[in-house]
């Protein structure tokens, strides 16, 4: 049983890992701010609430886990907020969206 626990724990903390890599990847190479706000709110929650996951496969059933859970709770509902004030101050404040005819290769 513990196995597959941890088979599951690594799948988990990979895909997470993957997840915020990409994210990364993302907020390096998009063209304008809001883009890489999308890139940092969306890949990143996924990325970090798979790792806390993983986590708590690797932990099992106790106060822990649950304190990984509450922890991913906060991510899943502060980091998409956070995202959309910063892209939304962005906006009021009169940082122009990247289109193609302005940026485009």
């Amino acid at each position: 049983m513990e196995t597959i626990a941890n088979f599951f724990a690594i799948v988990f903390v990979l895909l997470g890992a993957f997840f915020m890599l990409v994210g990364s990847i993302g907020v390096n190479r998009f063209p304008d701010f809001y883009t890489r706000a999308h890139a940092s709110g969306k890949v990143d929650t996924l990325g970090i609430m798979l790792f806390i996951l993983g986590l708590m496969f690797f932990e099992g059933f106790n106060l822990i886990s649950l304190k990984l859970l509450l922890i991913a709770v906060f991510v899943a509902m502060t980091s998409p907020v956070a995202a959309h004030a910063l892209a939304r101050r962005a906006l009021v404040f009169g940082v122009k969206p990247w289109t193609r005819e302005k940026g485009g290769e």
